[in-house]
């Protein structure tokens, strides 16, 4: 089977600790269809599921300037969108992102850096959900330590309303095109609309825009 491989490129030079909206996109280890279902276009959370949909609600909790945006738990990924504020920001996202913002004080997830990622960073966050979400869920399962999540993860940053309109939308009916999907494992068919869905406007000069819409990468290690 032909297994095509969304890049995974940072921004180069990026803050991902600085305000900002984010659209992420973690997947399952091996992309195994661990937390619920599609039934009737609707997304059926097993307990499982449940329970990755809690760690992902609780993030704002464990890092006081993330408020969430739309989000999905499917089958076998998330999709969400995080933003990041800056310090002392009402709750109003900060969506336009310009080419260099300066460097805020981030509030940290734990003492120090976590896994050698700069605290508060998008990194960090998306760390400590696959840490907690997966301790919580391997302790349901009885299985701890194994492989719950796939060792890296992807983002786009959300730089006008455009961007951002699309990706809620896509969002909000991921489920209604599972069999479009390109990270179902059964999938059935291909929208060239969808699959083109995150072709947006290049990143600012000098960075590399990571590639969306593809399936997320079989890794040989998971979180």
């Amino acid at each position: 089977m032909n297994v095509h491989y969304r890049r995974s490129i940072r921004l180069r030079g990026y803050d991902y600790a600085q305000a900002g909206a984010y659209f992420v996109t973690i997947c399952t280890h091996s992309q195994g269809c661990l937390l619920g279902e599609i039934v009737d276009g609707e997304m059926r959370l097993n307990p499982l599921g449940t329970m990755a949909a809690a760690s992902w609600h609780a993030i704002p909790h464990h890092s006081p300037r993330v408020v969430l945006d739309e989000g999905i738990i499917m089958p076998n990924h998330i999709h969400g969108i995080i933003v990041i504020q800056g310090r002392g920001e009402a709750s109003a996202l900060p969506i336009y992102v310009p080419k260099e913002l300066p460097k805020t004080d981030a509030s940290p997830l734990r003492r120090g850096r976590l896994n050698g990622t700069q605290p508060g960073s998008l990194s960090a966050i998306v760390q400590n959900f696959k840490s907690i979400s997966t301790r919580q869920i391997n302790g349901m399962r009885g299985v701890p330590g194994t492989p719950v999540w796939q060792r890296n993860y992807y983002e786009h940053v959300i730089r006008n309303d455009r961007e951002l309109d699309r990706i809620r939308e896509y969002i909000a009916t991921n489920p209604l095109k599972w069999a479009l999907d390109q990270e179902n494992p059964q999938r059935t068919g291909s929208s060239p609309a969808e699959d083109a869905l995150f072709d947006l406007d290049p990143a600012p000069q000098g960075h590399t825009q990571q590639g969306h819409g593809m399936p997320c990468p079989n890794m040989d290690a998971g979180a």
